[in-house]
């Protein structure tokens, strides 16, 4: 166990509280309380977060309407993928999500020099209980999906939907929910000026999605159309997206049909800035990739990355590749948390893939051979092996690899780094390890 979280095991919660809400406050003093220059929009949820930022950040750079003059807005964005300040970007090396205050305010600071109308954060439910979403003027708040995640560190899938639901107490203007997502009711209770909502029209329409709560629980009927949108006719394969809203066709030129929601959530948070859906359509018909994030590496063979470390994400990035028959090197869950989803997500694997190499992850202080074998605990019969080095378990799934066969790699994403006991880590890129076993392979 590194110091860090041994101080941290032995520090009594309400000093841990006092330490983490007075940085915040010190942040904000030190740079100025920079976010009341800027439009703040925070994206919360437990998947397609970055995807959303990546999506609205484009969106509100799209120029408006060039005959007229109106050109797109300067734009700061934050996400785990990376930072942007207008055209200048860089990848985020933090290994965290949501950083720290101090980083965080000085980055805001920074966007009001370099003179940025708005800022995107991806907010997270670790990031929220440590206060680092306090004394920054969010405008609108935007919920993606939820799921179980984090449960060990916040006590209960209760405690970590109560986190999340703080973003939306901070922005009093602007919400937008995905009423998709069961969890929907406790956000859209929450008061705002307005609310926007998003679906995607199934061949049966469900009539109790199309309805918003009051802070009282009192039911009321949307009346504004504009406030709800809805993705008709979606078609997904290999190329990409493609969906209707109001008779107006979008293309996403990305896999992952679950994308269709991240899309959905940066139209509504446009629309809430009265940006028409035809800027929408021209800014995400752009889009040709997130890092790390449904990510094609290779088309020969046909090799994708993503960040997929939920049995939901996992899921549904399985299906995303279908009808391909799938070798899977599966990601085996973090060190010192979420250890329930680790025989889950080898039983989701063993539902989908037809060959599953379960590999090293991130494992901390934790043994990686016995994270491992939890994981292969779900799989049971199913065939599978087990290889510790990353990069050698990359290499022998492309020796599985058959013309028909589409390799996955779930886990890690765009991440930079791989966190192993005591606190060291070491530079990892699956990216990079696919090229390199790629090219060796041709070779």
């Amino acid at each position: 166990m590194s110091i860090k979280s041994l101080v941290k095991k032995l520090t009594p919660e309400f000093l841990l509280k006092a330490y983490h809400y007075g940085l915040a406050l010190l942040g904000a003093v030190w740079y100025g309380f920079p976010s009341g220059k800027l439009i703040v929009i925070g994206v919360t949820g437990t998947s397609g977060k970055s995807t959303t930022v990546d999506f609205i950040t484009r969106i509100l750079e799209e120029p408006f309407d060039a005959a007229q003059g109106k050109h797109g807005d300067k734009v700061a964005s934050l996400s785990s993928v990376r930072f942007k300040i207008g055209e200048k970007e860089w990848k985020n090396q933090l290994k965290m999500t949501m950083p720290g205050r101090f980083v965080i305010q000085k980055f805001l600071r920074q966007a009001v020099r370099e003179k940025c109308r708005y800022a995107v954060l991806e907010v997270t439910s670790e990031g929220i209980k440590q206060f680092r979403h306090k004394f920054i003027n969010f405008d609108t708040a935007v919920f993606t999906n939820l799921s179980p995640e984090h449960i060990e560190s916040h006590g209960g899938f209760e405690n970590y939907r109560k986190e999340k639901l703080k973003l939306f107490w901070a922005a009093k203007n602007i919400h937008t929910v995905n009423t998709d997502d069961e969890n929907a009711k406790y956000f859209l209770d929450v008061p705002a000026h307005k609310k926007y909502f998003f679906e995607v029209q199934l061949e049966k329409s469900a009539p109790e999605k199309r309805m918003a709560t009051d802070f009282n629980g009192k039911i009321n009927w949307i009346k504004d159309k504009d406030a709800h949108i809805t993705a008709e006719n979606v078609a997904h394969n290999l190329s990409g997206i493609d969906f209707e809203i109001s008779g107006m066709h979008f293309h996403l030129n990305i896999m992952g049909d679950f994308n269709v929601y991240n899309a959905l959530a940066a139209i509504s948070v446009a629309k809430a800035y009265n940006i028409s859906l035809e800027t929408c359509q021209k800014a995400l018909e752009k889009v040709t990739g997130i890092p790390g994030r449904m990510e094609l590496v290779s088309k020969n063979p046909l090799v994708v990355v993503d960040y997929a470390h939920t049995p939901e994400q996992l899921e549904l990035a399985y299906k995303s590749l279908a009808p391909k028959s799938l070798v899977c090197v599966l990601g085996s869950c973090g060190g010192g948390r979420d250890k329930w989803k680790r025989p889950v997500l080898g039983k989701i694997a063993a539902q989908y893939c037809r060959d599953i190499i379960i590999t090293n992850e991130d494992p901390y202080d934790e043994d990686p051979l016995e994270i491992m074998e939890q994981v292969a605990g779900g799989i049971g019969e199913h065939k599978h092996s087990i290889v510790l080095d990353r990069k050698e378990a990359i290499k022998k799934a492309l020796e599985f690899t058959q013309p028909q066969d589409a390799v996955i790699i779930t886990g890690k994403g765009s991440e930079i780094w791989m966190c192993l006991a005591s606190g060291k880590k070491i530079p990892w890129s699956d990216k990079e390890a696919v090229i390199e076993a790629v090219s060796g392979a041709k070779a």
